[in-house]
């Protein structure tokens, strides 16, 4: 199965095919407000930060942000179409973070943390740069958490593509925890408003900016696409489901939880 690569032409639809609505970002700004440090402003860490999706709005309801991404494609397209006065994007991975030790109140990954190859590594970094007290917002998939995607289901073999790419949850609280993080509280779900329509989710998936659907073969991809499509057709405004959405939250311990 092939990896996503992020230089190649992916990063160019990138933006648009994972555009969020004003009432999705107001949901995950409320999801993270209620997991940081309730002390503001804050110094933010977006890892994994792609095009920009999240590092502004992180700026602007937190503080400032390191938004630290290894592709150069999708970090010159954030400079350019997600500048922001209190956001710096620089070149990094989770295995070699570019900030010192201990220097933000928070790291968020989200839909990163299965593209790190030595996760240790990579857990061990994120503890580094937290302070104590630091929160870690990890939005992942988990391979015994799979969500049943009602679009995914018209892709042969989606599911199983799908979740190849992810690990059991357990597995990854376990390297975190090897790394120094605990618990606070683990696994959460994210209540997703229903503010898209299923024309616009089609619109958007026919760009092949998910993973899912890089790694599936070009075969699958196309059948799926025009099975979908006549399903849309039917009624392209009709919205689609709500969604639970999962999010693993660890923290730094501070002095007083060593």
């Amino acid at each position: 199965m092939s990896k996503t690569n992020y230089d190649g032409p992916i990063h160019r639809d990138y933006a648009r095919g994972r555009a969020l609505k004003a009432e999705q970002y107001a949901a995950w700004a409320d999801a993270f407000d209620q997991r940081l440090p309730r002390r503001r402003p804050l110094v933010g860490l977006d890892l994994g930060s792609g095009t920009g999706r999240f590092s502004p709005m992180l700026a602007d309801t937190f503080g400032p942000v390191a938004g630290v991404e290894p592709s150069t494609g999708m970090r010159e397209t954030a400079k350019r179409s997600s500048a922001h006065e209190d956001v710096r994007y620089l070149p990094g991975s989770a295995e070699e973070i570019p900030l010192e030790d201990e220097s933000v109140d928070y790291c968020l990954m989200f839909l990163a943390w299965h593209h790190v190859t030595d996760r240790s590594r990579g857990a061990e970094e994120i503890a580094r740069v937290l302070r104590p007290g630091g929160v870690l917002l990890c939005r992942a998939q988990f391979s015994d958490l799979m969500p049943d995607l009602w679009w995914l289901r018209h892709f042969p073999h989606g599911a199983e593509v799908d979740a190849a790419m992810y690990r059991p949850l357990a597995e990854e609280i376990e390297i975190f925890s090897a790394a120094g993080l605990m618990r606070s509280p683990g696994l959460v779900r994210v209540e997703m408003p229903s503010a898209e329509t299923k024309g616009e989710v089609f619109e958007r998936l026919r760009l092949r900016t998910l993973s899912t659907l890089v790694r599936m073969p070009d075969e699958d991809f196309r059948t799926g696409i025009a099975a979908l499509e006549a399903e849309v057709g039917q009624d392209p405004g009709a919205l689609v489901p709500q969604e639970s959405i999962t999010m693993l939250v660890m923290s730094k311990p501070d002095a007083s939880e060593a």
